[in-house]
């Protein structure tokens, strides 16, 4: 019997935990780079009543994705996306920030918009980085948003010379997965279907405890300090938008983005950051 299938790349805590609230009654499968990873995820929500499989995905390889794709549609109709799979900047260089992040989105974004089923929605996770990131010019922001996937890396802005640090890389990545978004929205939509992006900021997961532990650690601490919540976020909240955002009560928006993070980015444009960092 075909069944409504929800494809999650990225088998850490957001996507389980956004999986969790939205895929009751489908078929979950959860995909990752790494095999022990999709397999742990997917035997936990099988043990806790959810229908959900394992698969294996590298974002960054077109030939992967479409594999992805190729598997799930074998089990039912693919009606959600959920994009969390990326790399932060002190896992990784910025030429591999740029193709996961940036490249690696681009492409889930276009060969699952060729296959959403109708009145089918997705997320992708950003960043509060994405909203930190310098203004960028018009021709750059168009270029983001709507270069062919296959030359998105490169454009010249994006060329070593121009990219100081991973952080740089994963501001303009981010910046790029919102960007890109809205120019999808508009071709997901002749499909009735719809994508958003969530930018959350610091939330507690295994990536976010590797920044705390790194060389950005300090400020990471500043931030969930001086931020007008006082704390980091949890999985469990950027599931709640999510869910909003891919089900019927989110049925007037698509091709935006949505930022939350306890206020770090209010702070930092006009609050003490504005006076004391940048």
């Amino acid at each position: 019997m075909s069944q409504n299938i929800i494809v999650v790349i990225g088998a850490g805590a957001i996507g389980q935990a956004i999986a969790r609230r939205v895929g009751a009654g489908k078929h979950i499968v959860l995909a990752d780079i790494s095999e022990q990873n999709a397999n742990a995820a997917s035997t936990l929500l099988r043990q806790s009543g959810f229908e959900a499989s394992a698969s294996i995905v590298d974002v960054s390889s077109r030939q992967s994705i479409q594999s992805l794709i190729k598997t799930s549609r074998e089990q039912g109709e693919i009606i959600g996306l959920i994009q969390t799979a990326g790399v932060s900047p002190t896992q990784a260089t910025p030429e591999t920030i740029l193709k996961v992040d940036l490249y690696g989105t681009a492409v889930v974004l276009e060969e699952f918009g060729n296959v959403i089923a109708e009145g089918g929605s997705g997320v992708v996770i950003a960043s509060q980085s994405g909203h930190r990131l310098a203004p960028i010019t018009l021709e750059q922001t168009t270029a983001l948003a709507t270069t062919p996937t296959e030359e998105l890396l490169t454009l010249p802005f994006l060329q070593p010379r121009h990219i100081q640090d991973s952080l740089h890389a994963y501001q303009l990545s981010k910046k790029g997965n919102s960007l890109r978004v809205m120019a999808e929205a508009v071709r997901w939509g002749k499909r009735h279907a719809r994508i958003n992006t969530i930018s959350p900021g610091i939330i507690i997961t295994p990536l976010a405890a590797d920044e705390l532990a790194g060389p950005r650690g300090d400020g990471y601490r500043k931030m969930i300090n001086t931020c007008a919540v006082g704390r980091a976020g949890t999985p469990d909240e950027v599931a709640t938008v999510a869910n909003l955002l891919m089900g019927s009560d989110g049925a007037f928006i698509t091709g935006s983005d949505f930022l939350m993070d306890g206020g770090v980015t209010a702070q930092y444009w006009f609050g003490s950051y504005a006076t004391e960092d940048r």
